[in-house]
This record gives C-alpha cells, sequence and structure tokens, in this order.
C-alpha cells in the first residue's frame, strides 16, 4: 500500500510516517520545509516532496499519481485553534486540495478532525454525538467533513475522518502541558505553576495515536467517523503527578496557578468501541 501524506514533518505527520514504514508501506510525504524533513529519521526511506499543498500552482495529478491512499494532517496555524484563519483560509484551500485528489483518482483519503468539533459537551463523546464546534478551528474542521461528505456524492471515495483528542509525545508544542513540565523538571525548577487540574480529558501517546491511524488506512473498506482516543478519562493533576513518577522527580505542584480554560468543558473523553472494532480487524499492508 503507498500512502501520501501531508504535513509529514509535524507532530502527528513525522510519527504517522513511521507507523506507515513500520506496517510495509510505501510513503510518499509531503511537507513545505525539507530542512526539517532531513532531521527525521525516516528520512531516506520514503519519497519526499518538498512542496506547499495550497499553492495554486501545485501540480496535483503528479503528485497523487501512484497512490493508494491520501493522509491529509497538514493544517497551518495550530495551537491557535480562536483564530479565524482556520476558516478564511484553510478550509477553502483544504476543500480544492482533496477535491483536485479525488478528481486525480486517488480514492481513500484520511482526515484528521478534532475532539473541538463536538465543542462544550461533557462525559463520554462518541461518533453519534452532534457536533457543536465553539472555536473556529473546530468549526472550519467540521465543515470541511460535511463539504467532504457533500463531494462523495458527486465523485464517490472512501473517507475516513479520524478525530484525535490529546496527543503527547516526541514534537509536541513546546507550550503544552506536559513538555511544559519536562522543561521544568529538566530546569530544576522547585515549583510547578498549572491549573487545579481537576478537568478529566483523553489522553493519548503520539506513537499510540500514529499506530491507530496507520491502521485506520490500511482498513480500506472502512468509510466514515472514528474517535481516536484512549477512551479513558484522566485528570490533568493525575496525568502530571504520573509524569513525575515516570521521571523520578520531585517538584512542587502550584496548583490552581492557572484559571480553567473557557474554551474546553470541565471533563470530556472520546468513547473508542469504533476505533477497537477497527483495530480488531485483519490489517493488510
Amino acid at each position: 500500500m503507498k500512502v501520501l501524506v501531508t504535513g509529514a514533518t509535524g507532530f502527528v505527520g513525522r510519527h504517522l510516517v513511521a507507523a506507515l514504514l513500520a506496517r510495509g508501506c510505501e510513503v510518499r510525504a509531503v511537507a513545505r520545509n525539507a530542512e526539517t524533513a532531513a532531521t527525521l529519521p525516516w528520512i531516506n526511506d520514503v519519497e519526499f516532496i518538498a512542496a506547499d499543498i495550497h499553492a495554486a500552482d501545485l501540480d496535483i495529478p503528479a503528485l497523487t499519481g501512484g497512490v493508494d491512499a491520501l493522509a491529509h494532517l497538514a493544517w497551518p496555524g495550530l495551537p491557535n485553534y480562536q483564530a479565524l484563519f482556520h476558516f478564511e483560509h484553510n478550509l477553502m484551500a483544504d476543500y480544492r486540495f482533496i477535491k483536485s485528489a479525488v478528481e486525480a483518482g486517488v480514492s481513500q483519503v484520511l482526515v484528521t478532525g478534532t475532539c473541538f468539533e463536538y465543542g462544550m459537551q461533557s462525559g463520554p463523546l462518541t461518533e453519534q454525538s452532534a457536533p457543536q464546534p465553539s472555536n473556529p478551528y473546530g468549526l472550519a474542521k467540521n465543515t470541511l467533513r460535511l463539504f467532504l461528505e457533500n463531494l462523495q456524492k458527486v465523485q464517490p471515495f472512501t473517507l475516513q475522518w479520524a478525530r484525535l483528542f490529546y496527543l503527547h509525545g516526541e514534537g509536541q508544542n513546546p507550550n503544552s502541558l506536559l513538555a511544559a513540565l519536562d522543561r521544568a523538571i529538566d530546569a530544576g525548577d522547585a515549583t510547578f505553576n498549572m491549573s487545579a487540574g481537576e478537568q478529566l480529558r483523553d489522553y493519548l501517546a503520539i506513537d499510540t495515536a500514529a499506530d491507530y491511524l496507520a491502521a485506520i488506512l490500511q482498513r480500506r473498506d472502512f468509510n466514515g467517523l472514528v474517535n481516536c482516543s484512549s477512551g479513558q478519562p484522566i485528570s490533568v493533576r493525575t496525568l502530571v503527578e504520573q509524569r513525575l513518577r515516570e521521571r523520578g522527580a520531585s517538584i512542587s505542584l502550584n496548583l490552581g496557578h492557572y484559571p480553567y480554560p473557557t474554551h474546553e468543558p470541565m471533563a470530556f473523553w472520546g468513547v473508542a468501541e469504533r476505533l477497537q472494532q477497527l483495530l480488531g480487524g485483519n490489517h493488510e499492508a
């Protein structure tokens, strides 16, 4: 199986490329920055193309020629979830790119969505939960999905929409919680400022998430939505305390220093039953 991965040098993309290679897939990796790509361990094992997928002069038939599936991860501007350019620019640019890829003959498309498509809903979230996006990023992603589902009626193709929850690991945003905690530990800080930590979230290691996405791609008959999540809620405080134990670190948690974020409910997590059903099937390279 040959997969075209956009956003291949991003946080998720770099790990998905590695997961696909580990499963015996061929990979055509696309990203804007060739210098970043050159630093990644898989660079000599893929066909790498430096390109901006939103460029008006991009030769999409040439880019997609010979691939079995497109894994579309590229999405500029994160983690600024409130920025209007998510739907003013990314939404239509991504739709045009994917539409052109399908018209060029790509029959299977996996797109990474986001738990923010569910908005401020609390508790366990299933794929049947009605989307209620409450920030521009979630709105743009959910609208792209609706656009592509309508495109399927005119130009049939398989659409695999994987909603990502909270991912952590190598390459994550340096301002994210665990990255900031690791920096504080490495610096020998006596205290770590955080919220009260009572909010419940769905956290997943990036290596695990990337392998899930690779497995979904290999289930070529699957069309539809799937939560890419652990299915296990954990409090932010518990997550931090687990990391401290893993690192053998002693640091005082300054709980309540930061207020709870207003763009997220206090408790939500993904129900992972559909994902586990997919993973239980036979994976074919």
